[in-house]
């Protein structure tokens, strides 16, 4: 695995890829867990430069979809799960339950919750535009003001109201 950082508004993001080049693991410096590179892999900032610059466009309200490689590891649930993310349009919300009948269980909302708490490529992988049924900001690895910031940045860019 090799590793690098994006310097966002959000602070230092920790990219990383495999060894084919597509991205396994985008994590925010802040919130419950921060991830910290592990001790085989390389740092190499020359990695992965569609991800910084598509980051780079997306930070400056110019990109509102992302066409990175990517390949993160997780169980068959998470994985549809995650798929679901990418379906939520910029700029828009959605619940865990809403997310939970997309992906064919309906009473998951729970499960989908959790895995929507282990997907290793916020951001990109939007789970940040997953709020509670009540319109209230529930849990984001990240933190709940990155998830608010995230929320405000796409609304503003928009012109939807977070």
């Amino acid at each position: 695995m090799r590793y690098t950082y994006y310097d966002s508004p959000l602070g230092d993001l920790l990219l990383v890829g495999n060894d084919s080049g597509a991205l396994t693991g985008l994590y925010l410096p802040t919130g419950r867990r921060p991830v910290m590179p592990a001790a085989d892999w390389i740092r190499d900032d020359d990695v992965l430069p569609d991800v910084r610059r598509q980051l780079g466009e997306y930070f400056a309200g110019e990109r509102r979809e992302f066409d990175v490689r990517t390949a993160a590891r997780g169980s068959a649930f998470q994985l549809r799960v995650w798929g679901a993310l990418t379906e939520i349009p910029y700029g828009e919300t959605t619940s865990y339950g809403k997310i939970a009948a997309s992906v064919g269980v309906p009473d998951a909302a729970r499960a989908v919750g959790l895995a929507n708490g282990q997907n290793p490529i916020s951001i990109i992988v939007p789970c940040h535009r997953v709020i509670g049924a009540n319109g209230s900001l529930t849990g984001y690895g990240g933190g709940l003001p990155a998830k608010q910031w995230l929320l405000s940045h796409e609304a503003a860019h928009s012109g939807l109201f977070a």
